[in-house]
């Protein structure tokens, strides 16, 4: 199995936890930091919609539950024709823990889709470094 194997098949497990009772829309996200480890989370419903949580937000809330704070790359799954990229709330949470290089890969259960740097995913974004 190839290292981008081992990412799907983490991403994809992710991915399978969700909880979508109404949409039915499954997502799933892995996020290794720059110290190593790595962290998971899915998408997670609630019948008052808006109180739902995004999968890259709940791995991103266990990635600081663990102690890391520096994205290295973020693989997030979803299926369907089109991309499932994240939103634009998860493009700036994504943006408070990453680097300009942090990359997130964009997948499908079949792999990789498109890889993009943070900078490309959320360009001029607004972050920590402006408010110093």
């Amino acid at each position: 199995m190839s290292h981008s194997e081992q990412w799907i098949t983490l991403t994809k497990k992710a991915m399978s936890k969700a909880y979508v009772p109404y949409s039915h829309f499954q997502v799933g996200a892995v996020i290794e930091t720059e110290t190593g480890n790595i962290f998971s989370g899915c998408n997670v419903e609630n019948a008052s919609y808006p109180e739902g949580t995004c999968a890259e937000a709940g791995a991103i809330a266990a990635m600081v539950m663990g102690g890391d704070t520096l994205i290295k790359q973020i693989y997030v799954m979803g299926k369907g024709e089109q991309l499932v990229t994240p939103c634009g709330g998860c493009r700036q949470r994504i943006r408070e823990f990453s680097s300009s290089e942090t990359l997130i890969h964009i997948c499908s259960p079949e792999g990789v889709r498109k890889t993009l740097t943070m900078n490309e995913l959320l360009p001029y974004s607004f972050g920590p470094d402006n408010l110093k």
